[in-house]
């Protein structure tokens, strides 16, 4: 399948939220602590992590930049630098061991179309979605827990 990616967190973000301690574009406290067993980071996208490792948890937007207005919700990435993911054509691996909501969104913040996806067969869906013309972007999901994970968008 070709024809789209999936757009992690920018790091500058992560960073932000790094070097201030308040998440970025709400001034929340940044809540930092050892996550044992899977937990997404939003840059790197991997789930699997030593255990232990050091985490941060904030407030994010995930309209931010996208849209007029918010949709804030709290998000996990790494205490400490890690290399963000670039998907074009690809999809993180990692990720496909959750169950997963597709949402896709028109301008204006209008959601046209939800999929859940349970067994990792994420392109099929992807593709269906991005092939409506009236779709601009989809947002990926945690369909347990709810959290929004990245934005997948058409490949230039």
């Amino acid at each position: 399948m070709s024809g789209f990616r999936v757009i992690a967190m920018p790091d500058a973000v992560a960073d932000e939220a790094r070097a201030t301690g308040l998440s970025p574009g709400y001034g929340h406290p940044v809540h930092a602590d050892s996550g044992d067993g899977p937990w997404p980071c939003r840059v790197c996208l991997q789930r699997e992590h030593p255990p232990g490792e050091r985490r941060l948890l904030f407030t994010y937007d995930a309209f931010h930049g996208l849209e007029p207005r918010p949709l804030p919700g709290p998000v996990y990435v790494h205490a400490e630098r890690c290399q963000r993911f670039e998907g074009d054509d690809r999809f993180p691996e990692d990720l496909r061991k959750v169950p997963l909501t597709l949402n896709a969104y028109g301008s204006g913040r209008k959601l046209l179309a939800q999929q859940y996806v349970e067994d990792g067969a994420v392109e099929p869906v992807i593709a269906a979605l991005l092939a409506r013309a009236e779709v601009a972007y989809l947002h990926l999901r945690h369909t347990r827990a709810g959290c929004y994970l990245a934005r997948i968008e058409r490949a230039a």
